[in-house]
């Protein structure tokens, strides 16, 4: 069964998410599905894994961050710190509708907000990661834009263009807040199990990134797929990388 339902961040901006629930007993696992910078909650990615699990009897969560698909918010003024806590919100959330078992999935932008939510609180019993970012997240999307960081402070924003097109403006908050985070401190602290999935050609978040956290957070797991890209964009990578989440999910569940 699917629902659409919504919850408030600490601002008091509507979030909105789909509950897909296949079993009333809320005992059973729960994952929430973070999705990546400018996408959504109806990511191909987290609705065919919705499925997956569904299939297993694992419920999920695939919510929309902060000025994302349905949720309340503008853009411009979207940062990391800002994507945490809209992650420890959606967990308070279904802590309040009675789920205690619970994981988190997440993509890019949505994996060092996951990392950074997985250090903040103990209510997770697993993580995994989509080639996460884990650091200088604002030099990665300041490079994607052609922007000169000097430009994108004196300017106070600058023009983000996403995968399919559409242009966003974002404000140099973004920048200054990411500085604030760390992600390779941040996993000296996750001791639950953890998976992280990279390709070897990810043009956007370097793997070197991966490598590195995999060597600070204790119970993880490194799987790297040999030549794909960030967008796992031949069939055979998504496949892959699809396979081995749902797997370790199902299996420590």
């Amino acid at each position: 069964m699917q629902e659409k339902l919504f919850f408030e961040n600490t601002k008091g901006n509507r979030l909105c998410g789909i509950l897909a629930n296949p079993t009333p007993n809320k005992d059973r696992p729960i994952m929430i599905l973070c999705h990546g910078f400018t996408s959504s909650k109806d990511s191909y990615t987290y609705i065919r894994l919705e499925k997956i699990l569904n299939g297993k009897g694992i419920s999920a969560f695939r919510f929309d961050f902060f000025a994302h698909g349905e949720s309340e918010g503008e853009f411009e003024d979207i940062t990391i710190s800002e994507a945490v806590d809209d992650i420890l919100n959606a967990i308070r959330f279904l802590k309040e509708l009675g789920y205690s078992k619970i994981g988190l999935v997440g993509s890019s932008f949505g994996g060092i907000a996951s990392v950074i939510a997985a250090s903040k609180t103990d209510y997770l019993f697993i993580l995994a990661l989509k080639s996460p970012v884990s650091d200088d997240l604002g030099k990665l999307v300041a490079q994607e834009s052609k922007q000169e960081i000097k430009t994108w402070k004196e300017k106070g924003f600058i023009y983000y263009t996403s995968s399919d097109g559409r242009k966003f403006t974002l404000n140099y908050s973004f920048f200054e807040d990411d500085k604030k985070v760390n992600g390779y401190e941040a996993v000296k602290k996750i001791k639950i199990p953890a998976l992280i999935v990279h390709g070897d050609n990810d043009e956007a978040v370097p793997i070197e990134q991966s490598k590195k956290i995999a060597g600070l957070m204790e119970n993880s797991r490194l799987e790297i797929i040999e030549g794909a890209d960030h967008r796992y964009s031949k069939p055979e990578d998504f496949e892959r990388m699809l396979g081995l989440i749902s797997e370790f999910i199902i299996k420590n569940s």
